[in-house]
């Protein structure tokens, strides 16, 4: 990887130093130009016009997406974020009273309130896999964990409170055996490492543009596999996701466009594109040595100052690094960085509430390091933690 290259197509570097990927990355400039200029061609010439002239262009976004997980392109829905990817599969799903769910003890909060809410108004129940030796979710137990009332299988694979990584691909494997629908919340795993949907043998994966992906904001996808699009009926649909055929009788999509609506922001889709091909000629296994080391010497750079704890769970460890330091403030530590010019963020136990409740953890400090960072960014954060010692 040509380091200093992808730098000076990164113009936020120019601003500060960035380490947040896992929150909304810093998007290179051509992420930008395709957001500012698809923007600029509908002021003069309006948001119609400008939608029909780069229709090919906007409409090979599924093909990018597509091609960054290993899906076909009519298997990828485009959607706001990765919450609403994920909530169109979930509240599709006909779960009914005494249904089983399955997921693990880093799922994601958004996702937890969702099963709550469907135990709430469906009856159905909730069945948490414990973690293995190392932190990660427990492939034995999940198994053992499965009955004939088992209906779902939903994990979230790198968990946003840190750097654990859940064995999606063996998760899957016991889903296909089986035979029970997987919905994997690949959010935070996109764009930082290789995802290939067969591979994983998850039937519905979700994602945003935003994080380790380096698109804009206001961008997700969801992916359905194939078997499933006859299958679901969305719990919403408008005149693009179901034409009317006539007053009285309206025709599903056959791709998983029947989960979008007929209104997007398509400069936003134009960055997403133009993000993942960006992603693609890099290579994601370049991408995920190089991210995943730089969060290793962090890691080992941040053991090197009194008083701090890795907090990261697993076997192996991902680009989010989480951890605490005696006498610092997450909060109040974040906003003095970021008064030197870096930017990193805290992770509160509320966004893994199990795993929070399971380890008693504090707000913790949390560092995502990208391919786009360096050694010296790492020193620079270093010496600025020192200073507030």
């Amino acid at each position: 990887m040509d380091i200093d290259k992808i730098r000076s197509e990164t113009p936020g570097l120019s601003h500060g130093i960035h380490m947040l990927a896992c929150g909304s990355a810093l998007p290179s400039q051509s992420v930008v130009d395709a957001v500012v200029e698809f923007t600029q061609l509908e002021s003069r010439i309006g948001g119609y016009e400008a939608h029909t002239q780069e229709s090919t262009m906007l409409d090979a976004t599924y093909d990018s997406v597509a091609r960054l997980v290993g899906a076909q392109r009519h298997e990828i829905a485009l959607v706001e974020n990765a919450t609403v990817a994920w909530c169109q599969v979930f509240y599709t799903l006909p779960l009914k009273a005494g249904d089983r769910i399955i997921t693990c003890q880093a799922e994601y909060a958004a996702n937890y309130v969702a099963f709550l809410h469907r135990q709430k108004k469906d009856g159905i129940e909730i069945d948490v896999v414990p973690n293995d030796e190392a932190g990660a979710l427990d492939i034995t137990a999940l198994d053992a964990l499965i009955t004939d009332r088992t209906a779902l299988i939903a994990i979230t694979w790198v968990p946003t409170n840190g750097g654990l990584v859940n064995p999606a691909a063996k998760v899957g494997a016991i889903a296909a055996k089986h035979q029970i629908p997987y919905l994997l919340d690949a959010c935070q795993a996109v764009g930082q490492m290789p995802v290939d949907v067969t591979t994983l043998k998850c039937d519905f994966l979700s994602a945003t543009g935003r994080k380790f992906l380096r698109g804009p904001r206001g961008t997700g996808f969801l992916y359905i596999k194939e078997k499933w699009l006859e299958r679901l009926e969305p719990v919403m649909l408008d005149h693009f996701s179901a034409p009317l055929e006539d007053s009285s009788l309206y025709s599903l999509r056959s791709d998983a466009r029947r989960f979008e609506t007929w209104e997007n922001n398509y400069a936003l889709r134009a960055g997403l594109k133009v993000a993942c091909d960006y992603a693609m000629v890099l290579g994601l296994e370049k991408i995920q040595s190089r991210a995943w080391g730089l969060a290793a010497s962090l890691r080992e750079k941040l053991l090197g100052l009194p008083g701090t704890t890795i907090m990261d769970l697993g076997a192996e460890h991902c680009a989010i690094v989480s951890f605490t330091i005696d006498g610092l403030d997450p909060v109040e530590t974040v906003a003095l960085l970021r008064q030197k010019g870096i930017s990193i963020g805290v992770t509160t136990p509320a966004s893994t509430k199990l795993d929070a409740e399971r380890r008693h953890l504090p707000v913790m400090l949390r560092a995502a390091p990208h391919y786009f960072n360096n050694e010296d960014d790492l020193d620079a954060l270093i010496r600025a933690l020192k200073d507030m010692l």
